[in-house]
């Protein structure tokens, strides 16, 4: 696609002009470009939040039994170390306390859980015990219901942390929020707040040393009680039912807190030892009971909270929600991504070596010689850099009967009068009124003498027999439209190759399989070839789009021609040389494409060569053209996410995996067009910068199309490096 001044409006209604300098309208622009933008950021500063509430939620924790044995304990308090189960610091004083005797307080930690903490609270009331569940704040937050459940059938709460961490690792800050976070949640989802805790990765008291020990007096100094077990049923071990009874119950008459779990994995032998373990110790003479009325303080547990408090847990619950939510959309698009990728990769592999392979045959012809004189339409504006190397390669090619037609846009750098001096004699040049793009190509159409045409921008050089190859397809009288093979010329920096392998795999293996599946969905402005009469029948160069060349082609489709690929009819085209230069140009053909899809709906479901088309190609292109790509990011986003919140070798892995995948498919494409393959070194580097943009690029595009704003043409800066190398051969 060339690039040209006059402005243009997103939703179709046709040309504005570009007023020159900073009008009305380009203030008004301005402002709905950083409207626009300010729209993005906060989208994305939204979604930053939730992956880290999700990353911090989705904390990944060992069961208890794997942390690490004490590490000395001489700090410890003598009555602590002698077994007091529960350590509560009223005003500063240190106190260590026992259940009474034949009395037990079942306590279970890491719940609730969706499976299993339903099936504890059923055993629970069926033999009318009550217990405490120390929970962890971020599974409160995912399953509200049952906190409320535990809460109404007369159960109390503790916090066993947020996200269950090991607590002496952290810093004071984090641990208090670990407390806080939890209280939030329970008092939201219950109305109370617990005062009861129980640290992460601990057991009896016996698990206490030097580390955890000041957690617990700081714990402590919170306002909180510190409850530990007196038996641990060791249920995480699954020994089975009978050594689970065995080890949770107490010797002789004695008190015990018992330690079992309702989450972190299969709880099945737990209910089952549950529900022989509470009526064995009932025949006992044993009661059951909470933490806090064991102790005889029925009230210690609960304290009533105010409007602010129970608010602050709702907004944590309904974050950690939403984060959630989030993620599993976000890992719903990453299938979706995998999926499309892994068909889009499949076909690109089936068909495009079927084409090759049938275009290369011996016997492979388009129906006989094409002979026919062509005129090449050049459209111009301010080219004066290119013009002259453009127009005599494409003078002296090898096609008998060349006539090359400059139509002049009102430039103003001189370009028709660098045009003219050549003295070509089989050239001539048009100047036309400034109308934009697709007006001078209608003014080419109409003033050209012959009946086969080819539009090439003004930037772009072609191999000597480049046009005589690209009209050979025209020997089917049912092509209507040639698309050629555009390289990227100016390839010796870095910017230049990453574009290079872009227009390669574009090019070679997209083009191959739109051409089997006959849905191209472009000609390309750089080179293209077109009968007339099929210009003609799709209404010629619509102004309605700033993807004229998408939008000609889609009508060709429509209009019951077929649209095919000559790989062997290679030009080269100036590809921008900075990213803003890109960025321009990739929003205005990501912008183009969608307005044409948009502007051809109607063909999803007319009869006919249009409805053949329509759905086949529209559905198709949108998937691998628009969706595809707009979902793409969701795999970086996932990389980044993983390494610093999942198993960072998986997700290497995982990266590297996909890396292999696009590095096979730019070998495949490189081998299918011939080309070296030393640039493929720059791929790897090209999915960390160039990736990036093309995302924001195509996200800047949906944000536009969303806002229905304006976006004028903008004229690249042109090197002329292509121009200048044009007959030394591109390595």
């Amino acid at each position: 696609m060339g690039v040209w001044r006059a402005g243009r409006r997103l939703d179709g209604t046709g040309d504005v002009p570009a007023p020159p300098g900073l009008t009305t309208w380009g203030r008004r622009q301005r402002r709905r470009d950083r409207r626009r933008w300010l729209l993005a950021a906060v989208a994305t500063f939204i979604l930053l939040n939730l992956l880290a509430i999700g990353a911090y939620a989705n904390a990944r924790f060992t069961p208890d039994h794997r942390a690490e044995g004490p590490a000395g304990t001489a700090t410890v308090p003598k009555p602590v170390r002698d077994g007091g189960t529960v350590v509560d610091f009223p005003d500063g004083r240190l106190e260590a306390r026992r259940m009474p005797p034949k009395t037990i307080a079942l306590t279970f930690d890491d719940g609730p859980d969706p499976k299993w903490t339903p099936q504890v609270l059923d055993v629970l009331a069926r033999h009318h015990a009550p217990a405490t569940f120390f929970v962890v704040g971020s599974q409160v937050a995912r399953h509200p219901e049952l906190a409320e459940r535990m809460a109404r059938e007369g159960h109390e709460l503790g916090i066993h942390t947020f996200t269950h961490p090991q607590m002496a690792d952290l810093p004071a800050w984090r641990r208090k929020l670990e407390y806080s976070q939890t209280q939030a949640a329970i008092a939201h989802l219950t109305g109370v707040s617990t005062s009861l805790a129980r640290l992460p990765y601990s057991s009896g008291v016996d698990s206490l040393d030097d580390a955890s020990w000041p957690v617990v007096r700081e714990t402590g100094r919170w306002g909180y009680v510190s409850v530990f077990n007196d038996t641990d049923s060791r249920d995480w071990a699954r020994p089975g039912v009978p050594a689970i009874v065995r080890n949770a119950t107490p010797d002789g008459d004695r008190g015990a807190v018992v330690l079992m779990h309702d989450s972190g994995g299969d709880r099945s032998q737990t209910v089952a030892a549950l529900d022989r373990f509470i009526p064995e110790m009932q025949a006992r003479g044993y009661r059951f009971t909470t933490v806090s009325q064991g102790l005889g303080q029925p009230g210690a547990g609960t304290a009533r909270l105010d409007a602010l408090d129970r608010a602050r847990g709702a907004l944590l619950v309904w974050g950690v929600r939403a984060a959630d939510g989030t993620i599993r959309l976000l890992w719903l698009l990453l299938i979706v991504v995998g999926l499309l990728t892994l068909a889009r990769t499949l076909l690109l592999f089936g068909y495009a070596v079927a084409h090759a392979r049938r275009r290369r045959a011996p016997t492979w012809s388009w129906g006989g010689v094409v002979t026919d004189p062509v005129t090449i339409i050049v459209p111009a504006y301010n080219e004066r850099t290119t013009i002259a190397a453009a127009v005599r390669s494409l003078a002296t090619g090898s096609h008998p009967g060349i006539e090359v037609l400059v139509v002049d846009d009102e430039s103003d750098d001189g370009t028709a009068e660098e045009v003219e001096r050549l003295g070509l004699p089989n050239v001539r040049v048009a100047r036309v009124p400034g109308g934009g793009k697709a007006a001078a190509l209608n003014a080419g159409v109409a003033l050209a003498r012959h009946d086969l045409l080819v539009m090439v921008d003004a930037d772009t050089v072609v191999d000597p027999d480049a046009i005589h190859r690209l009209v050979q397809p025209f020997a089917d009288p049912r092509v209507g439209a040639v698309a050629g093979n555009v390289k990227v010329g100016n390839r010796r920096r870095l910017l230049g190759r990453w574009q290079h392998i872009e227009y390669v795999i574009g090019f070679s293996l997209d083009r191959r399989l739109y051409d089997t599946l006959h849905c191209m969905p472009t000609i390309p402005g750089a080179l293209g070839a077109f009968r007339r009469e099929a210009v003609r029948a799709a209404g010629g160069l619509s102004r309605a789009t700033l993807a004229e060349d998408t939008d000609l082609t889609m009508g060709i489709h429509r209009a019951g021609w077929r649209v095919v690929y000559e790989e062997t009819a290679v030009a080269r085209t100036e590809a921008p040389v900075t990213l803003p230069e890109l960025w321009r140009q990739r929003y205005r053909w990501s912008y183009g494409t969608m307005q044409a899809l948009w502007r051809h709906r109607r063909a999803l479901v007319e009869r006919g060569p249009s409805g053949r088309f329509g759905r086949r190609g529209l559905p198709f292109i949108a998937l691998f053209s628009v969706l595809l790509p707009l979902l793409a990011p969701v795999v970086d986003i996932f990389a980044v996410y993983g390494l610093f919140f999942l198993d960072r070798y998986e997700t290497v892995a995982a990266w590297l995996a996909v890396l292999v995948v696009q590095v096979v498919t730019a070998i495949l494409a490189f081998r299918l067009d011939r080309e070296p393959l030393r640039p493929l070194w720059a791929l790897p580097l090209q999915q960390f910068v160039y990736r990036q943009v093309m995302y924001l690029v195509l996200l800047h595009s949906v944000i536009t199309a969303l806002s229905g704003g304006r976006l004028k043409w903008q004229k690249l800066r042109r090197t002329g490096e292509v121009a200048a190398a044009h007959t030394q051969p591109v390595t």
